[in-house]
Formats: C-alpha cells, sequence, structure tokens
C-alpha cells in the first residue's frame, strides 16, 4: 500500500472524526438522522438511477462517462442547494441567505457543462490526432 493512501485514509477518518464529534453538540440528533436518511433516499431512489438511465438514453460510444459524471455533480449540486431555491422571498434578517442561490446554482450548473463539454472536445481532439493519415 503506497505511502499516499495511507496519509488519505488517515486524513479521513480524522475528518470522519471531527463530523462524529461535532453531532454530540447537536440538540436534536434525530433532525440530523432524518436528513441525512432523506439525503440518502433521495440519491439512491432519485438521483442516481435518473443519472444513470440519462447517461444510457442520451450517449453512446466514449462520450457516456463524461457526460454521467456531470448529471451525477448536476444531480449533487441540486440536492445541496434545494433547501435554499425551495425557499424563495423576502427574509426577516437579510444576512440569513444574502446571496442570489438560484442564479448561483443556475451558474454552477453551466460550470458543470461547460467543463464536461471541454473535455468531450479534448477527447475528440486527442482521438482525431491519434488516427493516422489515409
Amino acid at each position: 500500500m503506497s505511502v499516499t493512501r495511507v496519509l488519505a485514509g488517515a486524513a479521513g477518518l480524522a475528518l470522519m472524526g471531527v463530523g462524529a464529534s461535532s453531532l454530540l453538540d447537536v440538540p436534536d440528533l434525530m433532525d440530523v438522522l432524518v436528513w441525512l436518511g432523506g439525503a440518502l433516499v433521495l440519491h439512491d431512489a432519485l438521483i442516481a438511477p435518473l443519472v444513470l438511465l440519462a447517461g444510457l438514453v442520451l450517449v453512446r460510444g466514449g462520450v457516456r462517462g463524461p457526460v454521467r459524471g456531470a448529471l451525477l455533480v448536476a444531480g449533487a449540486l441540486t440536492a445541496v442547494a434545494l433547501p435554499v431555491l425551495l425557499r424563495p422571498g423576502p427574509r426577516a434578517n437579510s444576512s440569513v441567505l444574502p446571496l442570489d442561490y438560484p442564479r448561483n446554482w443556475l451558474l454552477t450548473l453551466l460550470a458543470v457543462a461547460t467543463v464536461t463539454a471541454l473535455v468531450l472536445a479534448a477527447k475528440g481532439f486527442s482521438r482525431h490526432r491519434r488516427r493516422p493519415p489515409s
């Protein structure tokens, strides 16, 4: 086993310990467990199957992997952004959610699509350059 893997594993375990210790300060642990269960169900029952289905239906060949990856990232970003996306409107305290979250969510999805398009273009360019001239 390489040193890098051992260090990455140790860092991951340390971060898991920090997360677990922060749960001790939560007044209502049941709310956290319900939220985590909901996130798990949302991912496993909705996001992952939709991403796999869309990747299967939309593309064929060598572009399937990058498109599925982009769809998975877009689904995860959407799941994280849902709480603020579903609560639009003015707030009593403007400093609670001061940013334009729907706009930023769309910009982030646009960035994911742009990076995916660049990856696909680079793959196509490298595939084109490898072909011997006829």
